[in-house]
């Protein structure tokens, strides 16, 4: 009879450290999952921003009139000669629009409301590229007394604001739960030439 009591006590504490051991495990691949997501989340906000800053610090250069076309918080439309002094079409003035498209262009992904970055030179070469997970884009425009203007004449400063969800869902709690995690990415940038 004590046997038979040891055989049952040893099998249920095998039982909870087995279901212990599976937890962990399912624990460890779920954060792995959420860590990699996020390192994503930030790469892709990261791009995006290297991609806006690359022609927003540009906003003006050899522009003799007011370098912003148009100034809104959801587009930009400015002058820049982006081709660098010494190379073929130094002094060719450009126009450079950066907006966002309707979620449905980004068919890609199973994020129904991420958004595709378009730019826009010279109003036919347009240049769009994966959703990378934008899901909105906001800019503000201030003077040089840090005042919020939508007078391109008074423009000085240019803040950018991106969110960026993940492309596909994840498992929250162990799959009771699926959601689009998010980051947040600011830039403010002060072009030297307006």
């Amino acid at each position: 009879m004590n046997v038979l009591i040891d055989l049952i006590g040893s099998s249920f504490i095998g039982g909870i450290l087995l279901l212990l051991i599976l937890k962990l495990n399912l624990y460890s691949q779920n954060t792995s999952i959420s860590s990699d997501t996020e390192l994503r989340l930030q790469q892709n906000a990261k791009t995006l921003a290297e991609i806006l800053n690359y022609d927003l610090r540009k906003v003006g250069y050899n522009c003799d009139s007011t370098a912003i076309i148009t100034a809104d918080s959801t587009r930009i439309k400015f002058y820049a000669d982006l081709n660098e002094p010494g190379t073929a079409g130094y002094g060719t003035m450009d126009v450079v629009e950066y907006f966002i498209s309707s979620p449905s262009k980004a068919s890609s992904t199973t994020n129904p409301n991420d958004v595709v970055l378009t730019r826009v030179l010279n109003g036919s070469d347009s240049l769009t590229g994966p959703s990378l997970g934008l899901v909105k884009l906001k800019f503000s425009y201030y003077d040089s007394g840090w005042t919020l203007t939508t007078n391109p004449e008074n423009i000085t400063y240019i803040k950018t604001e991106l969110w960026v969800e993940s492309l596909d869902p994840i498992d929250v709690n162990f799959g009771s739960q699926t959601g689009y995690p998010f980051t947040y990415w600011e830039m403010t940038i002060n072009p030297r030439n307006i």
